[in-house]
């Protein structure tokens, strides 16, 4: 005998509601892609570390020419709203407070992996690109290297490269922004 398995697909409403009826617990890591409530890897030091570190960096270089939202969600249509490590997003004065930013808001979402490297660039790169953000980063510490998606269409994005350490990352939204590979790695360090 078959078992059929039933699905129940959410909208970012229905979900935002069941998160503020307490329904999730605080610390649960959970985002809505493409109607599914999808639990998050947890955050080893390393990921940490690097979210950290890009926080600094991106603060201090960006100034008031965007906002930085760490950790926060975006809306991207009615069935997906996950949280990418970093955003950056145009400024506004309310800081986001009557709604959360969309692909419109977010000139670069920023995806740190310390194992999770092929589930981002699966399920998240993808719904980034259907949903029109100009530019992507996944940081994939295991690999020691950032890919870099920008320009979207309708097959994905139309120009994807890979850096690695001694290369330098420009902001194609932020003329002039440019950090090195290593800045965001950090140091190298050794897998235990």
């Amino acid at each position: 005998m078959t078992v059929q398995l039933l699905r129940r697909s959410f909208t970012v409403d229905e979900y935002d509601r069941m998160v503020q009826a307490g329904i999730f617990g605080e610390d649960d890591r959970l985002e809505l892609i493409e109607g599914e409530i999808v639990q998050m890897a947890p955050i080893g030091s390393r990921h940490a570390a690097c979210v950290n570190r890009l926080t600094r960096l991106l603060s201090d270089r960006v100034g008031d020419r965007a906002l930085l939202s760490v950790q926060n969600p975006v809306r991207l249509g009615e069935r997906s709203e996950p949280q990418p490590d970093l955003a950056l997003l145009r400024f506004r004065p309310d800081f986001y407070a009557h709604a959360h930013p969309g692909p419109e808001d977010t000139l670069l979402v920023i995806e740190v992996s310390e194992s999770s490297a092929e589930p981002d660039r699966e399920m998240k790169i993808p719904l980034y690109f259907r949903t029109g953000i100009v530019e992507a980063w996944l940081v994939d510490l295991a690999a020691e290297a950032i890919d870099i998606y920008r320009r979207p269409g309708p097959q994905g994005y139309h120009e994807v490269q890979r850096l690695h350490r001694g290369q330098r990352i420009s902001l194609q939204a932020l003329p002039g922004l440019e950090l090195l590979v290593d800045e965001i790695l950090g140091e190298r360090t050794e897998v235990k």
